[in-house]
């Protein structure tokens, strides 16, 4: 039997205004306006150390929770690469921050729960 890999997941949320510069003319994507949002990370792995863990969850959920702190109650357009904030920039900014730290890193999702929104990145 191989060794078993298992993934482990930690959530954090924020708040935040944008607007889509490049959005279709015309639509509402392209003004002013906000959502809560929901990101989740997920690291994969075999149980190691002493321990028998993947990675501290204490830690993922420490940087998981900073990086949405950058965000939480700004303009998102106005950090870098997020120029246009879409779902799926959200989740390359997110895998950005935690993939130094957490090399296992295997997926990221970014979501708008309120609307029923969310997009989901495989990280290699």
């Amino acid at each position: 039997m191989s060794q078993p890999l298992f993934e482990i997941t930690k959530v954090a949320t924020f708040d935040a205004a944008h607007r889509l510069p490049n959005g279709p003319q015309d639509s509402p994507y392209t003004r002013l306006h906000g959502h809560s949002f929901q990101v989740q990370a997920t690291v994969r792995g075999p149980a190691q150390g002493p321990v028998g863990w993947v990675a501290d969850l204490a830690e993922l959920d420490g940087e998981l929770k900073a990086a949405a702190a950058e965000l939480d109650h700004s303009m998102l357009n106005e950090h870098p690469g997020l120029e246009s904030p879409t779902l799926e920039a959200l989740c390359l900014f997110f895998a950005g921050k935690l993939s130094p730290r957490f090399p296992g890193l295997c997926r990221v999702t970014v979501s708008r729960p309120t609307i029923g929104e969310s997009c989901s990145m495989a990280v290699d």
